[in-house]
């Protein structure tokens, strides 16, 4: 099973369009905080697809959760914007938040910086931003769930 992650779009909203038609075998799509307005728009135009979002540190008055819990694929994932896990200063919290819920998986936004890490049984991936990166090229992810393994990859958009 392919998933599909965004985060930090800020109104980028055709960059964030070219990563999902990019990606047509990813029929679930992670979207971790800002601009949920974003993620609105691109709902429409893919029907076939399942959407997952929580709210960053710009969406306000959003009613999405911050943090947010679903399993796929036999595995518990666990994904959150990052702000309340302070993950501009570490990922400790994230990965302990993580390993509460028994979750393999840990998906993350907020820093703008790409990033892949694999800690005590836990895989964290941060997308990067698809509009506003920090580090380099606007980005996204994917990350692959097989029998043999959680495999994700960042890709430069």
């Amino acid at each position: 099973m392919r998933i599909l992650v965004l985060s930090d779009t800020h109104r980028h909203v055709a960059l964030a369009q070219k990563a999902i038609e990019a990606q047509p075998t990813a029929r679930h799509i992670f979207f971790l905080g800002d601009v949920l307005r974003d993620l609105e728009e691109l709902k429409p135009l893919y029907p076939d697809r399942i959407f997952y979002a929580v709210s960053g540190n710009c969406d306000f008055a959003s009613f999405e959760p911050s943090t947010d819990m679903e399993r796929l694929a036999d595995i518990n994932i666990f994904f959150t914007h990052g702000h309340p896990y302070g993950v501009k200063y570490g990922i400790r919290h994230l990965l302990q938040a993580a390993a509460d819920r028994n979750c393999k998986l840990a998906l993350y936004g907020h820093t703008h910086v790409a990033s892949i890490y694999y800690e005590d049984g836990v895989t964290c991936v941060n997308p990067g931003s698809c509009g506003a990166s920090r580090s380099g090229a606007n980005s996204y992810a994917v990350v692959d769930i097989e029998p043999n393994g959680i495999m994700p990859i960042i890709i430069p958009l």
